[in-house]
């Protein structure tokens, strides 16, 4: 029997906001543990929670970029579970009514465009976290500490509908939803940082009917890859269980990056579970039109936006700009580049190939490197006129993204220039083809693919600064001379 798979995810995104949701306690990661809390992040007797203005606007930004609902009130209620990060015992959320309901996200992966809709956005606190000795997981640890630093900080789950089908649909939803959360300054989307997490729900049915399977739930991917590799390998585990003839649980499982495997966490709760009540210490939030008329105000160009003018205005092809959306900072870097009248498409080239090679072999920010439009501006005018190959530009590139140097005088310094000059490289040229006779009656007789041995041998002998142009309209008219 074939199978299909049915995944919904929840993802949670924490709010750029300076200070915690209900308390006036910093927001920011890091610090030494149980450093940026108090009395209210803690849960102590008596502390009532004030809620922070600006999480508010963060979320309705948030729900206008994605196309949702807005009602005119939303509520605030206790989830109630125990667990050690969970101070109060309760976490306050949003049940009966969030601040959005009905959103969509249109997403493009292998060519496909699809458009998926979000169930709801709601805003809650975070949770603490445990510190699990001797190991990054509660499994194989032999003690684990709480750090309440993360408790109380602001974030907005983000529930789609389970129409994703495949762990390349749900890779470029979450990528698109994160494009969509940093473009707008409601996250940073650093999931290293754990301020983007995602849950995913996953079951399988036949192909062609309408009932869903049970569903699992898998716990904290906070990477791409993470995602794909875990709904591949539980949409394998529960293929293979039904083939014989085993039952799926209904659980919450977490995965493991190491084995590449999913592990059972604990039977899943529902609803029911948490004991959902409104939270008598917070009042309705009322939002009216002039509220979300400043919000609108404030948006800017989302990335299927910038996508598109990218594509109309420079005439990008949509891989290159889906690649350049894909950075907000190096789409900076492009728009700070571009209006110095520079080739969009060598622009982009040089931004998603050697210069993105820099930095994924460094580890670096391009903000952090010595690079500026104005340099790469030059370099690329450099190539455009003649005076350095491509081969020397990308030699000079690392130097100047690490000294800030101007291209033409590390070029000068150097003494790379590129040659032009027409009977200084013919006299290469004619030496390297009386030297290999062979390779000449080779190309001669077809072997059109000798013709790079050549050219190789001349930009060895020039150090790569023989214009490519001019040697390979001078190196054929050389060869079929020779022949003569």
């Amino acid at each position: 029997m074939q199978y299909e798979a049915v995944i919904g995810l929840e993802v949670h995104a924490e709010l750029l906001t300076n200070t915690k949701i209900f308390s006036s306690v910093p927001a920011k990661f890091g610090g030494e543990p149980n450093t940026n809390v108090n009395e209210i992040c803690l849960g102590m007797p008596g502390t009532l929670p004030v809620l922070n203005e600006k999480v508010v606007d963060l979320a309705l930004r948030a729900c206008r970029a994605l196309e949702f609902t807005i009602p005119s009130e939303c509520t605030f209620d206790r989830k109630n579970y125990f667990y050690p990060d969970l101070p109060k015992g309760y976490q306050i959320t949003q049940f009966d009514k969030p601040i959005g309901l009905k959103g969509q996200l249109e997403v493009n992966f292998n060519g496909i465009k699809k458009v998926i809709n979000i169930t709801r956005i709601h805003i809650e606190e975070d949770a603490g976290k445990l510190v699990h000795a001797g190991s990054d997981r509660l499994q194989g640890s032999s003690y684990s500490l709480a750090d309440y630093n993360r408790a109380g900080v602001p974030l907005v789950e983000i529930v789609s509908e389970p129409e994703i089908r495949s762990s390349e649909e749900a890779k470029a939803y979450f990528e698109e939803l994160r494009n969509v959360l940093v473009y707008t300054g409601v996250c940073d989307g650093k999931m290293q940082e754990g301020s983007m997490r995602c849950d995913a729900n996953i079951s399988i049915r036949p192909i062609g009917t309408e009932k869903f399977g049970t569903r699992v739930e898998i716990k904290n991917l906070n990477s791409f890859k993470s995602l794909q590799r875990a709904i591949d390998y539980e949409i394998e585990r529960q293929t293979e269980a039904l083939q014989y003839g085993d039952k799926i649980v209904q659980e919450t499982r977490l995965w493991d990056e190491n084995k590449g495997v999913t592990n059972t966490m604990r039977v899943k709760e529902d609803a029911d579970d948490y004991r959902y009540f409104p939270d008598p210490d917070l009042v309705s939030v009322i939002i009216d039109d002039a509220w979300l008329k400043k919000i609108d105000q404030e948006l800017p160009e989302l990335p299927k936006e910038k996508r598109a003018r990218y594509i109309q205005d420079y005439g990008l092809s949509e891989y290159d700009s889906s690649v350049l959306v894909n950075s907000l900072e190096m789409v900076k870097f492009f728009e700070d580049t571009v209006i110095l009248k520079i080739n969009p498409k060598l622009l982009t080239n040089w931004l998603t190939g050697s210069i993105t090679t820099y930095l994924n072999e460094t580890g670096k920010a391009l903000n952090n490197t010595k690079l500026t439009p104005e340099l790469l501006h030059e370099m690329i005018q450099m190539i455009e006129n003649g005076t350095i190959s491509n081969k020397i530009a990308k030699d000079i590139l690392n130097e100047v993204m690490e000294t800030g140097d101007s291209p033409v005088s590390i070029v000068e310094k150097k003494g790379v220039t590129q040659i032009s000059n027409t009977d200084e490289i013919m006299a290469i040229i004619k030496k390297i083809v009386e030297n290999n006779p062979k390779q000449v009656e080779e190309f001669l007789a077809g072997k059109v693919k000798v013709l790079g041995f050549f050219v190789g041998q001349i930009m060895k002998a020039t150090q790569g600064r023989a214009n490519p142009d001019i040697v390979n309209s001078l190196l054929i008219t050389e060869i079929n001379n020779h022949k003569k």
